[in-house]
């Protein structure tokens, strides 16, 4: 099959890999739409020990079930595989699960690639009216949706339900999109990338600013360096809430002091629960996150110049999806 790998830093080759062989539990995939995500970009530049090379990326796939008795069948793919048994996954925090693999990520290969092997477990079932490029979309807005969700839950009740969403990427927008999903009307995303700002509010119907002064009780750091940790600790109103989903970097910025001063909630987020993806690919498939337009779609032979374009900015689209089969 044909694959793009992972060679090492801001190197990635286009070529033959060896065939996909599914393991008993697991249904051989026609991956039709991969999504790059941020972490991706992290791999590509050396950032992510988790990646190593050679790999193939990506995770944010869709495609269709190949041979079985659910042959044809047509799917997003939830990439978290995990062990079912312990306390995390049986109390429904499978993102919790002390074994957790997700492709794209040794031992698994990922996604960017004609055919994967998955789980039926991981595997929800797209509707014919969905295209497959718009159910790829589905692993990042479960990603949102989980933080939102975490967010709306540890919000005290007496607070306003508004919001700022720092970070105008895939996952900024997605956070943008569940929060209205879930009722949350008064939403802004702060986007110093002027390009990008002017996408979100011309294309995707967002509040989108390059800053702002304003206090909000919900903050959602969709970037994750220490420079939005700051940004968030000092736009969060007094018992406010931040929700934490970037891996930007580890450095210094959250006001820990402040935090501890104005009894404000700082939740780290990773990926999602089996039931968040599902209701994510619920809501996506019912039209709750609105139209889903604001990818661009690219063959998978020429995605490295998809990540170097990402790289030096010249994307103003939240996502690229790349196509293994144009």
């Amino acid at each position: 099959m044909k694959a793009l790998v992972y060679q090492g830093v801001e190197s990635l080759v286009y070529g033959d890999m060896p065939d996909v062989i599914p393991q008993d539990d697991e249904q051989l995939i026609k991956v039709e739409a991969v999504g790059i995500c941020g972490s991706d970009m992290h791999a590509y530049l050396g950032h992510d020990e988790r990646r190593p090379a050679p790999l193939i990326l990506g995770h944010e796939a869709a495609g269709t079930i190949q041979g079985g008795k659910n042959d044809g069948m047509r799917v997003t793919v939830n990439p978290l595989v995990t062990c079912q048994v312990c306390p995390a996954c049986k109390a429904g925090r499978e993102n919790l699960c002390s074994k957790r693999q997700i492709i794209s990520m040794m031992p698994r290969q990922g996604a960017f690639a004609q055919y994967i092997g998955m789980p039926m477990r991981n595997l929800v079932e797209v509707p014919a009216h969905v295209a497959l490029g718009k159910a790829a979309l589905a692993e990042p807005l479960a990603v949102s949706w989980h933080a939102v969700r975490l967010a709306l839950e540890a919000l005290h009740p007496s607070m306003e339900r508004r919001a700022l969403v720092i970070g105008g990427g895939a996952i900024g927008l997605a956070a943008a999109l569940a929060l209205r999903a879930m009722d949350v009307n008064d939403v802004v995303i702060v986007e110093p990338d002027e390009k990008r700002c002017a996408f979100l509010a011309n294309s995707c119907d967002q509040v989108a600013v390059h800053s702002t002064t304003k206090s909000f009780p919900i903050v959602i750091d969709a970037v994750g360096y220490g420079v939005t940790r700051a940004s968030a600790s000092a736009m969060v109103e007094p018992g406010g809430v931040i929700a934490h989903v970037g891996l930007g970097d580890d450095a210094h910025g959250l006001d820990v002091r402040r935090a501890t001063l104005q009894e404000i909630t700082f939740i780290g987020t990773y990926t999602y629960t089996a039931t968040d993806f599902r209701d994510t690919a619920t809501a996506l498939f019912e039209g709750r996150l609105g139209a889903l337009d604001w990818t661009q779609t690219r063959p998978l032979c020429d995605g490295a110049t998809a990540f170097s374009d990402l790289r030096s900015g010249r994307v103003a689209a939240p996502k690229i999806i790349l196509d293994p089969w144009a």
